[in-house]
């Protein structure tokens, strides 16, 4: 039988990730960081926005942003079908959607799974996915970095703001 004290350290070291398809692509974010996964809805587009802000929605009486994920990972536009989702994240306070063609599971694995990112790309710059998860059988999960997507936004807005 387990104690308190031990189902407590296996619980430190589980981490749940939510799945998400962009581009055909498997990505996750950690739970903890999202509020709720929503049908894609209509996004009310913002004037001289950058091109991954797709607009705002209305989700039941606060404006929250919404960021076309597959734009600010591949360059294309979400295909908006109806598996489409809008995954409705908190980082540090600040809510914001990311538009997703569909979510897919719930992964809950040994933190030991996660692996970081092969160096080559590290020192490329490429800072988006914090961790891969290798799985048998199956393409491997790319576990994003919500800090850093946010950045990305915020320097495409100043890219934009500078006439550039």
């Amino acid at each position: 039988m387990q104690t308190d004290e031990q189902t407590s350290y296996l619980n430190e070291n589980q981490i749940n990730l939510a799945c998400f398809d962009v581009g055909g692509q498997l990505f996750a974010l950690d739970v903890s960081q999202v509020r709720e996964i929503v049908r894609h809805q209509e996004i009310t587009p913002l004037p001289m926005a950058p091109p991954m802000i797709e607009g705002v929605i209305d989700l039941r009486g606060a404006v929250i942003p919404v960021i076309d994920l597959t734009r600010l990972l591949s360059g294309s536009a979400t295909e908006v079908t109806t598996k489409a989702r809008i995954v409705v994240l908190d980082c540090d306070g600040m809510v914001v959607g990311l538009c997703v063609e569909a979510a897919t599971d719930v992964l809950s694995l040994d933190a030991n799974a996660l692996e970081d990112v092969p160096e080559l790309a590290a020192q490329a710059g490429y800072d988006s996915v914090r961790h891969v998860v290798r799985r048998p059988d199956e393409s491997p999960v790319m576990v994003l970095s919500l800090e850093r997507i946010l950045e990305e936004v915020y320097r495409s807005a100043l890219t934009i703001g500078e006439g550039k």
